[in-house]
């Protein structure tokens, strides 16, 4: 498709990512793209634009030969798995949004790529306006990026921002991020951390070329956050945020989570705050380098699909250089994890778990600070059960080589012996 080719656009849904792409391009005639058709789901609704545009049959958009572009950002993963793969097997380019869908069809969805030899773009289903994964896939050569740590979900990180400035509870900051329409009438998606850890998916191949399911990340979400742990995390000067990590290990291998995590004040994500989200990506010569944006909403996420039609215009497509051209990166559970841990009974808490405890506090709200393996959290749901809230320290991963010395020199600060 030569720069100068009009592109010709059949969408797939007119919400408030739909409809934010159609006044987006009426408003940017140098593109040299238009939308001739447009699938919606429910013909009834009024829309901010001519009825003639829209259609409830996906195939007067899939085998229209003049439409060049398929895009597609509804809700729904496997209508939108059918989409695409449809669309590409027909010669049809496509831009998505939907990152449940790629997240648990990403062996399929790169085969179709293989075999066709079609682009399949998807900045917007990972940080929105933020172009993330177009730097991780150009940018970062896979021996020399050490890590990548990310707030990636608007709703989870407005709530936790309430919690923590206006000391609203969690029922208190849900509700209000509703009202606003940073979350969903039916939140679990977001405060259960699935919406995180599906971006997590999709970021994780173009950081390490690893090919992953959502349930081989360690995840969680904000669900069982306390007001309590709120003032704790204020008293040691930290805040709260719903953190994407993945670190390259001495082993070579990857460590990868996604859970909610004590920040300090000079960090980068403490800074990310209400409905924006955030990424630092850390390489060998570069340093730390910061990424920051809105994470949601109407032309924000617009903004990053207008970006990927663009791109069609040179032919771009994803070369996945650490999946093809590398030893692509393998996930590993073998590492510790530093944790804050709060609850309300001692007795829902397997202590000989632990590899040590630190400290403990023994109020109306318990806790403790002390050392977990994470094959311990991917094993066992204690730590998500019975209101129990799981928060990681600042810096939270011990490698195994690590280990030893750290634990004796806390069993000594607490006046045991080591053997």
């Amino acid at each position: 498709m030569s720069a100068k080719k009009q592109l010709v656009i059949g969408l797939f849904g007119f919400g408030v990512v739909g409809e934010g792409l159609y006044k987006v391009l009426n408003q940017t005639p140098s593109l040299n793209a238009r939308i001739k058709k447009v699938c919606i789901k429910n013909p009834g609704k009024k829309r901010n634009a001519p009825d003639d545009l829209f259609t409830t049959d996906k195939d007067v958009l899939l085998n229209d030969p003049e439409i060049n572009v398929i895009v597609e950002v509804i809700n729904e993963s496997e209508p939108a798995f059918e989409i695409v793969s449809t669309a590409l097997k027909n010669g049809k380019e496509v831009v998505s949004a939907s990152k449940k869908m790629i997240a648990e069809h990403l062996p399929e969805l790169l085969k179709l790529q293989q075999d066709t030899g079609i682009s399949f773009l998807y900045e917007a289903s990972a940080c929105a306006s933020i172009p993330v994964i177009r730097n991780l896939e150009e940018y970062y050569d896979n021996d020399l990026l050490h890590g990548i740590r990310g707030i990636v979900n608007g709703s989870t990180n407005y709530i936790l921002t309430k919690m923590f400035e206006d000391k609203l509870d969690f029922k208190e900051a849900l509700l209000q991020a509703q009202q606003l329409g940073f979350a969903e009438a039916d939140p679990t998606l977001d405060v259960d951390g699935w919406d995180a850890v599906n971006k997590w998916v999709v970021l994780l191949l173009h950081a390490y070329g690893i090919i992953s399911k959502p349930t081989d990340v360690l995840f969680n979400g904000i669900q069982n956050i306390q007001g309590t742990d709120a003032e704790v995390g204020r008293e040691k000067n930290f805040e709260i945020r719903l953190v994407g990590q993945a670190k390259k290990l001495q082993s070579g291998k990857v460590a990868a989570f996604v859970l909610p995590q004590f920040v300090k004040h000079d960090d980068h994500l403490s800074f990310v705050k209400n409905e924006y989200n955030g990424a630092v990506v850390e390489s060998s010569f570069a340093d730390k380098q910061f990424f920051y944006g809105k994470g949601a909403g109407s032309f924000p996420t617009a903004s990053a699909v207008l970006s990927d039609i663009s791109a069609l215009r040179y032919d771009y497509k994803y070369e996945y250089k650490k999946l093809y051209y590398h030893e692509p990166n393998e996930l590993t559970d073998d590492y510790y994890l530093k944790v804050y841990v709060s609850f309300d009974d001692w007795n829902n808490i397997p202590k000989e778990r632990f590899e040590w405890i630190e400290e403990w506090h023994a109020d109306d709200r318990k806790y403790l600070v002390g050392v977990l393996h994470a094959s311990e959290l991917k094993k066992n749901n204690w730590w998500r059960e019975n209101g129990t809230s799981l928060i990681l320290k600042p810096e939270p991963i011990i490698e195994d080589v690590e280990i030893r010395k750290l634990k004796k020199k806390s069993l000594e600060l607490a006046g045991l012996n080591f053997n």
